[in-house]
């Protein structure tokens, strides 16, 4: 799972996700991508399970980037603990993605199976998603 290697604060506050991506909106590297409709924080866990959907779909044949890093931490304190005595200790890391943000893309697969990978990655995801490809290559 993807987390920071060092981080300047240990805890962060929780904050909400406004406005469109500013970065980050238009393929890069494949020639198919996972874009984000949605605002929401994506944690590590669903990050890995998304690109393993993907990559096992496509038989580990082409090639998947990821363009989110989760890397705010997300704090929680304990079951049935009773209210104050300062906030909880970090448990997981998580991107916070904004609509327009592309998540994934993969490249050197079929038209069909790029598709389908991504369809299946974009499930284990708690954004509503869209399926890109760059000009000129079909579904826009």
């Amino acid at each position: 799972m993807l987390q920071p290697k060092k981080s300047k604060y240990r805890k962060a506050h929780k904050g909400r996700i406004k406005g469109k991506a500013k970065a980050g909106t238009s393929l890069n590297f494949g020639s198919y991508g996972l874009k984000a409709l949605t605002a929401e924080r994506i944690t590590s866990r669903q990050i890995e399970a998304a690109r393993r959907a993907i990559t096992r779909h496509m038989k580990r044949s082409g090639r998947v980037w990821i363009r989110i890093f989760p890397d705010v931490p997300v704090s929680k304190k304990p079951v049935e603990v009773r209210m104050g005595k300062g906030k909880g200790t970090p448990e997981f890391w998580a991107a916070r993605v904004k609509p327009g943000r592309i998540m994934f893309e993969i490249d050197g697969v079929p038209k069909d199976i790029a598709l389908t990978a991504l369809g299946l990655g974009s499930s284990k995801l708690p954004v509503q998603t869209k399926i890109i490809t760059r000009p000129g290559e079909g579904i826009q």
